[in-house]
């Protein structure tokens, strides 16, 4: 008994690391997205008259990675908020492999499940 319990408690205390490891990353991401931000509009006289959406390539991976890698701030900014985003989704991952690995084929199931459920509201949600 002792030793399931020691597993659970090594589960537990390896999604909170990786609950905190998500949620610094994307902190640092966004963090330095917005220093680039503020000091590339700096100067920029602000229009509130006129609406400016953003770019729609940045609204895909395939827009946003490339944005990222040509110092866009807007997209180091998205890129971080993506990483917010996947951080919980990475705790039901590992713990649906945790729980695979335990053969504890019930958790297994509702890991499985909630991580449908996640994925589809990521893909198809409005």
């Amino acid at each position: 008994m002792s030793l399931h319990r020691f597993d659970d408690r090594r589960m537990e205390s390896i999604m909170g690391r990786l609950l905190q490891f998500g949620v610094l990353v994307a902190s640092i991401v966004v963090a330095t997205g917005g220093a680039f931000f503020v000091v590339s509009h700096a100067h920029d006289a602000p229009n509130y008259r006129t609406f400016v959406s953003r770019p729609v390539d940045l609204r895909h991976l395939s827009g946003l990675l490339p944005a990222v890698f040509h110092g866009n701030a807007t997209a180091v900014i998205e890129t971080g908020v993506l990483l917010l985003i996947s951080t919980p989704i990475a705790r039901v991952v590992f713990a649906a492999v945790a729980f695979a690995k335990e053969r504890d084929h019930l958790y297994l199931a509702i890991s499985l499940l909630l991580l449908t459920v996640l994925m589809f509201g990521l893909l198809h949600g409005a």
